[in-house]
């Protein structure tokens, strides 16, 4: 494994175990539903052309992304398979959405008409996808007027709808009423179109924890997204899928010493060292690393298969934690960390495991966040 050369940190990327994630959910299918992989954000922080590539091999047929150039990214590496911007881009985008074949979400006539007078410029069809608002009051066109919107552009022949799909607020939840309403109005505004003699594309609605949740609305093809990254949406979706991390961060031990009893560490000298015979050591990851500062004093990090304690205020680029040679409590006794040592802030080491939930729980905050903020600045290494 070729580790980065000018920083003593990194973050994991197994592909292998993205693969085995993305097969699980295809096994949760049903015949013939296809599978959107979204790659928003840099795959959640995981590398969006790599993941994409392995998720490709994988058998995905589509990818969701964030942003134009999210897509022209992923064309630019030659991915070559459909490619949805999953919320309507601006109006200046619409020459590369043309030149790079991407779909967007459509919601608004005016941005139709001028796509689809772009798309016949180029002699070519501009494919979209007609995004429907059933309750979560975000993007799309309202139900009521969908059937509308869809005859104020249908006459356009550099138009097609490729798709038609809506987005659950509350797909993470059973028995839920809100759910069942955003269902209902889901199916009521596709059945209207199908009505009118429309051509409605691929339907789709579930996403990460509705396709393991509820495969009864799986429709044509499903949008998976951080599941595919090993990491569960909600805690009532654990004993259904079996799914495993592909993100570990580590670095190495950049500085170990022996500070004197009552020295501080970190700015503010939020903790002091306690007793002789106490190791204070330095890793090269900080808060513009995604290791956020709220996690100062109250984490665990692991070197050589054990925990120790994250002391001192997180810097910008740096962390340290303690070692207390003596006391087997928070590290083996008589082991002394030395410079280069390996030292895991995510995923496994021995037997002992730290989870991204574990690190969201500490911040208040979700999985989805711990990740792609770890897939900012750090160095990706593929396994």
């Amino acid at each position: 494994m070729a580790l980065p050369n000018n920083r003593w940190a990194w973050v994991e990327i197994d592909l292998s175990a993205l693969k085995r994630n993305a097969k699980a959910f295809q096994a949760q299918m049903a015949r013939g539903v296809k599978l959107m992989a979204i790659v928003k954000a840099d795959a959640y922080g995981h590398g969006a052309v790599a993941c994409a590539k392995a998720l490709r091999q994988a058998g995905a047929h589509q990818f969701g992304v964030a942003t134009v150039d999210e897509g022209i990214s992923l064309r630019q590496a030659g991915i070559e398979d459909p490619i949805l911007v999953l919320s309507q881009p601006p109006l200046e985008s619409i020459a590369d959405l043309v030149t790079f074949d991407l779909m967007p979400a459509i919601y608004e006539v005016d941005f139709a008409l001028e796509y689809g007078e772009a798309s016949s410029a180029a002699g070519k069809v501009g494919q979209y996808h007609l995004a429907l608002d059933t309750g979560m009051t975000r993007i799309g066109v309202r139900r009521e007027e969908a059937l509308e919107v869809r005859r104020a552009i249908d006459f356009h022949r550099g138009l097609a709808c490729a798709g038609t799909f809506t987005h659950f607020a509350t797909a993470d939840l059973l028995n839920d009423w809100d759910f069942a309403l955003q269902v209902n109005r889901f199916t009521e505004a596709v059945s209207i179109l199908h009505e009118a003699g429309l051509e409605t594309g691929l339907i789709h609605a579930d996403n990460t924890p509705g396709t393991i949740l509820h495969p009864d609305i799986q429709f044509d093809m499903c949008r998976v997204g951080i599941g595919l990254y090993g990491l569960h949406p909600a805690e009532n979706t654990v004993p259904r899928i079996a799914l495993e991390p592909v993100m570990s961060v580590r670095g190495r031990v950049s500085r170990a010493v022996y500070p004197n009893v009552g020295d501080g560490v970190g700015y503010g000298l939020t903790w002091r060292v306690p007793r002789k015979n106490v190791q204070v050591a330095t890793v090269p990851i900080g808060y513009a690393d995604g290791l956020a500062r709220c996690l100062s004093n109250r984490m665990d990090v692991l070197v050589d298969g054990m925990r120790v304690r994250q002391v001192g205020n997180i810097c910008m680029d740096q962390f340290m934690f303690a070692v207390d040679v003596n006391r087997t409590r928070s590290y083996r006794p008589g082991y002394e960390v030395s410079v280069g040592d390996m030292v895991t802030i995510m995923g496994a080491d021995g037997d002992e495991f730290i989870s991204a939930e574990e690190i969201a729980e500490l911040c208040n905050t979700i999985n989805y966040e711990v990740v792609c903020d770890f897939g900012m600045r750090l160095d990706k290494v593929y396994l």
